[in-house]
């Protein structure tokens, strides 16, 4: 994967088209912390205010423990796909490449957080990112997909968005379309007052405090 540019987290207060991110999407075994492990991911990076589709990313991930079949029945992804693909490795050196001197967006992020954190310290990695969660600016936002106990599914609210879906429950659909979500957000948020990588940063960690 070929980044055209390298911009750096030094920079999170001026205005967010001027910093660089890489919006990841993970499918995994199951959602037991625990127990389940990476299955595939997809990257797709930003820069300067659109994504770079010639150095957006897809793996498969030989996973570390069985697949769910609540996980084969979304994800579409059978044992028999994955029994020859890289090992979980590979795909930590393809993340961290994606986020060197990047900003990582996710959609509910602590999905790709945790799961990435534990990756990480399986090989010897600290996972220690800036991250923003489109699901946390959503419900800034005040949207009606937002709104509820649950977090916002992310094909309800590129939906309400007008915005395409792109291959749902697929890493590199998913990422690509939490890209165009964080795009809308941005503009949102961006007429009351909220300009700056800081900014969604700042209303993903709030958010996360009044959630947990």
């Amino acid at each position: 994967m070929v980044l055209r540019r390298r911009g750096s987290t030094k920079d999170l207060d001026r205005p967010w088209r001027e910093n660089d991110y890489a919006v990841v999407d993970l499918e995994t075994t199951g959602l037991d912390l625990r127990r389940d492990t990476i299955a595939s991911y997809g990257i797709a990076p930003i820069c300067g205010g659109r994504m770079l589709v010639a150095d957006q990313t897809y793996g498969l991930v030989r996973p570390e423990s069985p697949l769910s079949p609540q996980s084969i029945t979304v994800h579409a992804l059978r044992p028999a796909d994955l029994v020859q693909a890289p090992p979980l490795s590979q795909a930590i050196a393809a993340v961290e490449a994606a986020l060197r001197n990047r900003v990582l967006i996710a959609h509910v992020a602590w999905v790709e957080h945790a799961f990435l954190t534990r990756a990480f310290a399986q090989h010897g990695k600290r996972f220690k990112y800036r991250i923003i969660d489109t699901a946390a600016l959503a419900r800034a936002a005040g949207l009606d997909a937002a709104r509820g106990c649950g977090e916002p599914d992310l094909e309800t609210l590129a939906t309400e968005l007008r915005l395409p879906v792109v291959s749902p429950h697929h890493a590199l659909g998913d990422a690509i379309t939490t890209g165009y979500v964080f795009f809308a957000l941005a503009a949102q948020l961006g007429r009351r007052g909220y300009r700056t990588a800081r900014d969604f940063i700042d209303l993903t960690e709030v958010d996360g405090c009044r959630r947990r």
